[in-house]
C-alpha cells in the first residue's frame, strides 16, 4: 500500500522526476552547489544553478553527471537523495521503487554506480532502463510492435540513436555530443569571432532563443552582453541564428553520420518501416530550430519532433512504473 514509485530522467543537464498519480513533480537542473571548506551540499537543482558564475571561491557548483553517467559519486548520491525525498513528500518514511534512465552505451560499472547511489539515496529497488526505450515509450511509439521505429533522443550529455522493435533495441549509437557540447561550441565561437567571454547561462539563453540547425535567409538576431577579452570591459554584441548554425555544424554532422551508421546496421525490413513512418526526435535538443529539417536533409527520411520532447524519457519512465510487471523484460537486470 505504501510502496511508492518514482521515475527519474537522470539527465546531464536536467533531471525530471515523475510520480504516478501526480505527474511531473520535479524539473530542475542537474547541478549541486558545494561549500568547499567543509565539503557540504548547500543547494541542489534550480537554487544551485542560480549560483553558477555568481558565487565566491568557497562555493563551487558541480554537474555530477558527465556524458550521461556519474562523474562524481558523492555529489550524485546527495542530489538523488534530495530529488527522491522531494518527490516522496509525506511518504518519505517508505522507500520507493525507482526507475532511472541511462544511456544505451552504459557500461556495467557505470550502471552499478547509478544503482548503488540510488540505493544509498533512499531507493528500495532500482531499475535502470535504456534511454531510447523510455524516449520511444514517452513519444507514443508502440515499442512491442513487429515493425521498426527510429528514435533520436538529444539530451544534455548524450545523443541516443536507436531502432526499436519487439520491445528491444535492434541497432543503436550513443554519442557523447549533445546539449552541453552545443553550449561549449557556441561559447567558443563567440570568443573567437568577437573576442567576447560569456557565461554558461547566457550561452544557454542564446541557444534557446535563436539556436538553429540550418542556415536561413530569415535569420533571427539576439543581443548579448559579456566581457571584452581585449579591454576587459563589458561589451554588447548582436549575434544571429546563422552564426549559431555555423558553430553547431561539425557536431550536427557527426550526429547525422551516426544515424547513417545505425541505418547500415539495421535489417532492410525495419529500414523500410522507418522510411514509411519517419524518424522521431525527442529530448531537449529536439527544440533546436530546424533540427527536424536538418535530419530529413541528411537522411532523406521524414523527421518529426515528439510531443513535449523534453519530457519523453520521464513520461516513458512513468509508463514503466504504471505497468512494471508488463515492461520488466525491457528493463536491465537489477543486479
Amino acid at each position: 500500500m505504501f510502496n511508492r514509485k518514482i521515475g527519474i530522467d537522470l539527465g546531464t543537464a536536467n533531471t525530471i522526476v515523475f510520480v504516478p498519480g501526480k505527474g511531473f513533480v520535479i524539473n530542475e537542473p542537474t547541478i549541486v552547489a558545494l561549500s568547499v571548506p567543509d565539503n557540504t551540499v548547500l543547494a541542489v537543482g534550480k537554487e544551485a544553478k542560480e549560483m553558477v558564475g555568481r558565487t565566491a571561491d568557497d562555493i563551487v557548483s558541480y554537474r555530477p553527471l558527465k556524458d550521461g553517467v556519474i562523474a562524481d559519486y558523492y555529489i550524485t548520491k546527495a542530489m538523488l537523495k534530495y530529488f527522491i525525498a522531494k518527490a516522496s513528500g509525506m511518504f518519505n518514511l517508505f522507500k520507493p521503487d525507482v526507475v532511472i534512465s541511462a544511456p544505451a552505451g552504459i557500461t556495467p560499472t557505470e550502471k552499478r554506480a547509478i544503482m548503488n547511489a540510488a540505493r544509498e539515496a533512499g531507493a528500495r529497488e532500482t531499475y535502470i532502463v535504456k534511454e531510447p526505450i523510455l524516449a520511444a515509450l514517452g513519444a507514443g511509439i508502440p515499442i512491442n510492435a513487429y515493425s521498426g521505429n527510429m528514435i533520436i533522443n538529444i539530451g544534455g550529455g548524450t545523443v541516443e540513436v536507436a531502432v526499436v522493435s519487439l520491445g528491444g533495441i535492434v541497432s543503436w549509437a550513443s554519442l557523447r555530443i549533445a546539449g552541453n557540447k552545443f553550449d561549449q561550441v557556441i561559447m567558443d565561437y563567440i570568443k573567437q569571432k568577437y573576442s567576447l567571454a560569456i557565461g554558461e547561462q547566457t550561452t544557454e539563453m542564446v541557444k534557446i532563443e535563436i539556436g538553429s540547425a540550418l542556415q536561413s535567409k530569415e535569420k533571427q538576431e539576439y543581443q548579448l552582453r559579456g566581457r571584452d577579452l581585449i579591454t576587459g570591459l563589458p561589451k554588447d554584441i548582436i549575434i544571429n541564428s546563422n552564426e549559431i548554425a555555423e558553430a553547431l555544424a561539425p557536431h550536427l554532422a557527426e550526429i547525422a553520420s551516426s544515424i547513417r551508421n545505425v541505418f547500415n546496421e539495421t535489417p532492410p525490413e525495419l529500414v523500410a518501416d522507418i522510411m514509411e513512418k519517419g524518424i522521431i526526435v525527442s529530448g531537449g535538443g529536439a527544440m533546436l530550430g530546424g533540427i527536424d529539417k536538418f535530419f530529413k536533409k541528411m537522411t532523406g527520411v521524414e523527421t518529426y519532433i515528439a510531443e513535449d520532447p523534453l519530457f519523453c524519457v520521464a513520461k516513458g519512465a512513468g509508463m514503466i512504473l504504471n505497468h512494471l510487471d508488463v515492461y520488466k523484460r525491457t528493463l536491465l537486470n537489477k543486479r
